[in-house]
């Protein structure tokens, strides 16, 4: 189920990444990243290997906060190709709410982000 206007959904999915302190964006792989002190923290995917799905990657603090998200609300949270080994999961874009996007957003900035700039930067 691809989103109505990926164009737009990676847009909104920019903006949120970009809002929070120092964050950058690159391509990796030939979709968006965003990275916090060369870290990566998200990852905007769109139809990635013909899935038929738009998605954000983010980062979890591990195998288990990935089963519990995947098995609390397996219709948002799937298993993204290559990162989930690695601790990420996917949200689908089309099926989520844009508050958790935000919220998730922020979790994996503060994941990825030095110590010194989450005490100085996030609430």
């Amino acid at each position: 189920m691809l989103a109505a206007d990926p164009t737009a959904v990676e847009a909104r999915v920019r903006a949120l990444c970009l809002a929070l302190p120092e964050t950058g964006e690159r391509v990796s792989h030939g979709i968006p990243a965003f990275d916090v002190a060369g870290k990566m923290f998200a990852y905007f995917r769109h139809d990635h290997h013909a899935d038929g799905m738009t998605v954000v990657c983010v980062k979890t603090s591990g195998r288990d906060e990935q089963e519990m998200l995947w098995e609390a609300d397996p219709a948002t949270y799937i298993k993204p190709a290559y990162l989930w080994p690695s601790g990420w999961v996917g949200i689908v874009l089309e099926r989520a709410d844009w508050d958790l996007v935000e919220v998730r957003l922020k979790t994996s900035w503060r994941l990825a982000a030095p110590k010194q700039l989450q005490r100085s930067s996030l609430p």
